[in-house]
């Protein structure tokens, strides 16, 4: 499990410190090419399915709901979960992510689910 986990949304600049660079969106952000971004790995797997993200839109009444749902998903995807860990390995790591609002997007949620798996003591 690598040392931090950190959101960034794909439009920031990449800094010192951010470690290692994953895509957590299942669709690529939008008006940005392959090496604005310098990613280490883009890993579709971990991202919600189509279904719901469009369910949730991004909306905050939804948070909770949405959260629930993510894991199971992500619970049901245990290899796509391990590709991102191992695409790190034991280097900081930041989620990318193209969503507006931070505190509600997909990579809040994933990270929340990865300290979960950290504290359960599984990697």
């Amino acid at each position: 499990m690598p040392p931090r986990i950190a959101i960034k949304r794909a439009y920031e600049p990449l800094a010192d410190g951010d470690g290692c660079w994953i895509l957590v969106d299942r669709i690529w952000p939008r008006g940005l090419s392959t090496p604005d971004l310098r990613l280490d790995a883009w890993v579709k797997g971990v991202a919600p399915s189509t279904e719901l993200r469009e369910w949730f839109g991004h909306d905050p009444v939804e948070w909770t709901a949405f959260g629930k749902r993510y894991f199971a998903e992500l619970d049901a995807r245990p290899e796509a979960v391990e590709e991102l860990l191992a695409a790190c390995g034991a280097r900081a790591l930041t989620l990318v992510f193209a969503a507006k609002d931070a505190d509600h997007s997909n990579a809040a949620a994933l990270r929340e689910y990865l300290r979960g798996r950290l504290a359960e003591g599984k990697s």
